[in-house]
C-alpha cells in the first residue's frame, strides 16, 4: 500500500489535485471535508454536530475525526492505499493516524505540501464561494479557517519533517505543472 497525505491551507488545491492523484495511482481518497458534508447532508446525530462546529469556523474535535477516518478505512480493505486530505491537522492527529496505520501494518509514506500564499488562497476561495456556495467560504469562516492553519495545522509538518516524509510542492500555477511536480514526489517516495 502507498498512503499520502495532500496538506496545505483551505483554498490550496487539495482537491483538485487529489482528483487527479486518485485517478492516476488509484488510491482511495479520505477526506474529511467530505466526510463532514455527508454526514451533514444525512443530518446524522454526528452531522448535526460538526455542522455547528463548522460553522463557527472551528476545527472538529479529534475525537470525532479519528473515528470516521477509522471507519472508512476499514471500509475500503482492497485497495491501492489512501490519500488522506484535510487530516491530519493536529500533532494529536498525526500520532493517532501513525498508530492506527502501524495497527494495520502499514505507514504513511509521503506528505505533499501545497505551498499557496495567503492572497492566492483567498483569492480562490472567492471564486470558489461564487459557485459552490459553501458555508465554509464566507469571508469571516474562511478568515478563521485561513488563521486555524496557520496557528495550528502548520505544526503537524515538523512531526513529518522528522520523520523524512514532506516534500514541498509550489502550489501556484497551471494545474497540470503542479500535478506532474506531485506525480514526480511520488514516484520518487514509492522507489524509496
Amino acid at each position: 500500500m502507498f498512503n499520502l497525505v495532500i496538506f496545505g491551507p483551505p483554498g490550496a488545491g487539495k482537491g483538485t489535485q487529489s482528483a487527479k492523484i486518485i485517478d492516476k495511482y488509484k488510491l482511495a481518497h479520505i477526506s474529511t471535508g467530505d466526510m463532514f458534508r455527508m454526514h451533514i447532508s444525512q443530518e446524522t446525530e454526528l452531522g448535526k454536530r460538526v455542522k455547528q462546529i463548522l460553522a463557527d469556523g472551528l476545527l472538529v474535535p479529534d475525537s470525532i475525526t479519528i473515528d470516521m477516518l477509522e471507519e472508512e478505512v476499514q471500509r475500503n480493505p482492497d485497495v491501492n492505499g489512501f490519500i488522506f486530505d484535510g487530516f491530519p491537522r493536529t500533532v494529536p492527529q498525526a500520532e493517532a493516524l501513525d498508530k492506527f496505520l502501524e495497527s494495520k501494518g502499514e505507514k504513511i509514506d509521503l506528505v505533499l505540501q501545497l505551498d499557496v500564499t495567503e492572497e492566492e488562497i483567498k483569492n480562490r476561495i472567492a471564486e470558489r464561494q461564487k459557485v459552490s456556495g459553501r458555508a465554509d467560504d464566507a469571508e469571516e469562516k474562511l478568515l478563521k479557517r485561513i488563521d486555524e492553519y496557520f496557528s495550528k495545522t502548520i505544526h503537524v509538518l515538523p512531526f513529518y519533517q522528522e520523520q523524512g516524509k514532506v516534500s514541498k510542492v509550489n502550489g501556484i500555477g497551471e494545474i497540470e505543472l503542479i500535478f506532474g511536480t506531485i506525480c514526480d514526489a511520488i514516484d520518487n517516495a514509492k522507489v524509496d
